[in-house]
């Protein structure tokens, strides 16, 4: 067991840990970054990549994310391979406990903890993940141009992600287990009047459908729940829009959380609830989780700290001249 002190400690790894700090870094706060338990967050899941800007050609989300954690590192970013289990936002300097025992102090906190979309836990949604399973229409969907998709949920996010796909996709395919959405109503009014659009009601993912070699998806089998009768759809492209689940566990009871687990920040900031502790990624973002917009306000978090440590520094010698 070890004891680590940083002037900015940063919790997770992804767009938003990296971006954050190369930031802090070339501002000379030599910060160190715990990179969790799934070094570069979502992204190391994801195959194509094709949004991101500055590449021409399809990248790999994987070699993405290894180009980001090496830049970091060649700034002078300080990396360990650590989780954090436990942290006290009480009082500076913050203090986060490693599942290795190792103890992380931090002036401030940088937190880029990310979210995982919900998945349904079928092996075969496992297998074809990446390779015609995803759980981001607005990162995939360019890829089914002329294809026909399905989408499971029946809330906000399913409705959004089915209307986004209409202008790919040429059907869409909802399914949804239950005879009514969830969706706001104005949602609903769009996706019933929409002429790419089929709801399968009353009906559950039960398989999905496809080849190894080459991997990809070929179609899907869904149960209706009231009479049990099996039915099978083809399609390319099968979107998971059951939610997503920000790592925010940590971090309950200590900072704003709204309902749905999301660390709230001020509008336009990265600022938590207590000073000296920025959230940045999609751990606070509920809307985009993207990327990009994730280093964006991965940049934002590492500004604003070495703003917030400025002025404590600033404070802290006016306070000694005067006594």
């Amino acid at each position: 067991m070890a004891d680590h002190h940083t002037r900015v400690l940063i919790i997770g790894s992804g767009p938003a840990g990296y971006t954050a700090g190369i930031y802090a870094a070339r501002a000379g706060l030599d910060p160190l970054l715990v990179a969790g338990m799934q070094a570069g967050g979502q992204m190391t899941t994801t195959t194509d990549v094709e949004n991101y800007p500055g590449f021409a050609d399809v990248i790999q989300g994987p070699w993405l994310m290894q180009q980001m954690e090496a830049q970091a590192k060649h700034v002078g970013t300080r990396m360990l391979q650590d989780t954090i289990v436990s942290i006290d936002l009480k009082h500076r300097p913050f203090v986060a406990v490693g599942d290795t025992g190792d103890r992380y102090s931090g002036d401030v906190v940088i937190i880029a903890t990310g979210a995982q979309a919900r998945w349904l836990g079928l092996p075969t949604e496992e297998k074809f993940k990446g390779f015609g399973v995803s759980g981001c229409a607005t990162c995939d969907g360019f890829f089914y141009k002329q294809r026909e998709v399905a989408v499971i949920g029946g809330g906000n996010t399913a409705v959004e992600d089915a209307l986004y796909l209409t202008g790919f996709a040429s059907k869409v395919t909802l399914i949804h287990r239950r005879d009514s959405l969830r969706a706001e109503n104005i949602l609903q009014q769009r996706l019933f009047a929409h002429p790419k659009v089929e709801v399968v009601w009353d009906s559950a993912l039960e398989e999905v459908l496809g080849t190894t070699s080459p991997p990809g998806v070929s179609g899907i089998r869904v149960r209706n729940l009231k009479t049990g009768a099996p039915r099978d759809i083809s399609v390319h492209g099968v979107f998971v829009a059951i939610g997503h689940d920000p790592a925010t566990q940590l971090f309950r009871g200590q900072l704003d959380i709204d309902p749905s687990g999301y660390i709230v920040t001020k509008p336009g900031s990265t600022k938590t609830s207590v000073p000296g502790v920025f959230a940045a990624g999609d751990v606070q973002d509920p809307v985009f989780r993207q990327a990009v917009t994730a280093a964006g306000t991965g940049c934002m978090a590492a500004l604003e700290a070495q703003h917030f440590l400025a002025a404590h520094a600033d404070a802290t010698a006016g306070k000694a001249a005067a006594e």
